[in-house]
């Protein structure tokens, strides 16, 4: 895989970040794609949310049972978001401010700034939206999440 973009924000270390989107909801990035890949934001501007993949570039190694920011308890990985991982993918909702040549303005970008941009999804209700959706053990913590910031907890 190789980066089409990257991801601008003003979070430069660790401690500072958000953990989550939601943690993020007002806070603007830009992305600035590689000009090779500007005809593939066309029609973007019709879409309020996006995905955004990305790689997490300061990651390295993973382990199977960790601690989220959100608990005290060690989960299994793949039962939690820690961006430490077999394979160093993240995914973000971010709200679309604007898209102008090879740049894009969203909110919610919950990443450090210089972060790898993979790909581009948009977000549609009617096939993303799930009215039933568990959250297993994170419904315990969500009152939390507006308000808690990375740690190094996941560095190396």
């Amino acid at each position: 895989m190789h980066p089409i973009g990257i991801i601008h924000t003003r979070f430069t270390s660790l401690e500072e970040m958000p953990i989550q989107p939601a943690g993020a909801r007002d806070e603007r990035a830009e992305i600035v794609i590689d000009p090779k890949y500007t005809e593939g934001l066309k029609d973007l501007d019709g879409f309020s949310h996006l995905y955004l993949i990305y790689r997490f570039h300061l990651s390295d190694g993973y382990a199977l049972t960790v601690t989220p920011f959100l608990d005290k308890k060690p989960r299994g990985l793949f039962a939690t978001r820690a961006p430490r991982r077999p394979n160093p993918i993240g995914l973000s909702l971010v709200r679309l401010e604007k898209v102008q040549d090879n740049r894009m303005s969203v909110f919610g970008a919950d990443v450090i700034d210089g972060t790898p941009l993979l790909d581009i999804k948009p977000y549609v209700p009617a096939f993303d939206g799930v009215e039933d959706a568990k959250s297993g053990w994170v419904s315990a913590s969500k009152d939390q999440l507006a308000d808690k910031r990375s740690d190094r907890r996941f560095a190396d």
